[in-house]
């Protein structure tokens, strides 16, 4: 049975510009007439800015890779409505400092320390699952909030080589939903033309909610420097010594934002298309039965969960955590004939080049298949960016697929989850792609199929384990 999972309707024609605006600050993904899905470039006139869409292979490279040095700058929207909380993190820096910080941020989640990092996210899952193994067969929960506080605890642990706790997880996990509630997803001021210095709207309940997750973070770092411990993340990044204690606290955050919000959204996300989904689901158990059985998996059983990895694909290519990559024009371009101004918008929409119709087979279905080995509908490696792509591709990239590979196969070999009755999944944008506020679902036990032939433990992964390099 195909299933087709939910989007906002999709208008017939282009929104005048204020429509669009309007609609852009509840959720930016119902902006994008149908005809959007078919176009490779799009340009329009925003207010004051030029806005160029690149939906399309070649132009996604010529931005993102060929020319990627004259579109290095996030826009001034991702600017100003990160800044409170990243300050010149790597994530919305240029020039030579995000030269600088890129240099030592990519050698700590290489590849290479994976072996490091997965015993603990394979613990971390097994104790959430230990948890729901203790509730009653049908009982409610929010996967969102329950994915949010895992993937907050693995981070916790990887990065500051500690365990937050209930109450930290739960606070930095309420302290981010509340910074985007309150973003400005429109930024008027910018598309104004107008500079950065000018108050931004909801700036003051923005400043109280990045606050909040300082507070936390420096209280983190300040334990660090405590501790003679050298494993952790934040430790390596301390004795390079070249990192006051705002940088450090910034770069603490951008990891932190995308080890945790991103992971926790792709999660929550596949756990309910597997609920929409019962033949997908079913494949999905009788791999981990077959690779794991009774067992955790550990690192070197990632190559093996290829089906697993394929719904973590799919999850990500349907609802990609960061819907929008935005970036501003250094100097005059031309993309496709289209002639781009310097300060202009360039756009890299996830969303839309994820379900493009000239790229993409039945493109609004859910289909793990597409991504298995030898699959006739694999894609382009430029119509499949959920991380991003060139020299801005996301430095976590590897620890976070791995992460959700060994999240959902440590949590599905002991538990179903089902869509609790009269719940609605619709998808929201802020600054990450959400199932709503929350996402209530019934939780019951699962246990191995018997008579599954199990397969040993392999030998240790070498290199990339899901295939990036």
């Amino acid at each position: 049975m195909e299933f087709i999972p939910p989007f906002p309707p999709r208008p017939k024609t282009a929104l005048p510009v204020f429509k669009l605006l309007r609609l852009g600050m509840q959720n930016f993904l119902s902006i994008w007439e149908d005809k959007a899905f078919e176009y490779q470039t799009m340009s329009m006139q925003l207010l004051a800015r030029q806005v160029v869409i690149c939906n399309s292979p070649d132009t996604v490279r010529h931005a993102f890779v060929t020319h990627a040095e004259n579109y290095e700058r996030k826009s001034p929207q991702m600017r100003n409505a990160l800044s409170p909380l990243l300050g010149d993190g790597l994530f919305i820096s240029d020039g030579e400092t995000w030269k600088q910080r890129r240099q030592m941020v990519v050698p700590v989640l290489h590849t290479t320390r994976l072996g490091q990092f997965a015993p603990v996210m394979v613990q971390t899952a097994c104790e959430l699952g230990d948890k729901w193994a203790t509730l009653p067969d049908g009982s409610t929960i929010d996967v969102l909030k329950a994915m949010a506080q895992l993937t907050a605890e693995i981070i916790g642990r990887t990065v500051f080589g500690q365990t937050l706790g209930s109450d930290r997880t739960q606070e930095v996990v309420d302290a981010f939903s509340e910074y985007q509630k309150y973003v400005d997803q429109r930024d008027l001021t910018s598309l104004l033309g107008l500079p950065s210095w000018i108050p931004r709207r909801h700036g003051a309940k923005i400043g109280q909610s990045a606050a909040r997750i300082h507070a936390i973070l420096d209280g983190i770092i300040a334990d660090l420097r405590r501790t003679e411990d050298d494993g952790s993340v934040i430790r390596m990044l301390m004795k390079d010594g070249t990192l006051d204690a705002t940088a450090l606290r910034n770069e603490a955050a951008v990891i932190f934002m995308a080890g945790h919000e991103t992971t926790a959204n792709c999660l929550a996300w596949a756990w309910y298309l597997l609920s929409q989904a019962p033949d997908v689901e079913a494949r999905l158990h009788e791999e981990l039965d077959t690779v794991l059985g009774a067992r955790a998996p550990t690192l070197a059983d990632v190559p093996r969960l290829v089906y697993t990895r394929a719904v973590i694909e799919e999850t990500l290519r349907l609802y990609p955590p960061v819907p929008l990559l935005a970036r501003e024009a250094t100097h005059d371009d031309t993309i496709r004939s289209r002639k781009v101004k310097a300060g202009a918008l360039v756009i890299v929409v996830p969303w839309l080049l994820h379900r493009h119709r000239l790229y993409w087979r039945k493109p609004d279905h859910f289909m793990p298949e597409r991504f298995l080995p030898g699959s006739p509908d694999a894609p382009d490696k430029y119509t499949y960016v959920p991380f991003s792509i060139g020299p801005r591709i996301c430095a976590g990239l590897s620890f976070g697929l791995t992460e959700a590979i060994i999240c959902l196969a440590t949590l599905a070999r002991t538990a179903r989850l089902r869509l609790a009755p009269g719940a609605v999944v619709e998808p929201v944008c802020r600054l990450t792609l959400r199932p709503g506020d929350s996402l209530p679902m019934t939780v019951w036990a699962r246990t191995p199929r018997p008579g599954a032939q199990v397969a040993p433990p392999a030998a240790p992964a070498q290199g990339c384990p899901v295939h990036h390099g």
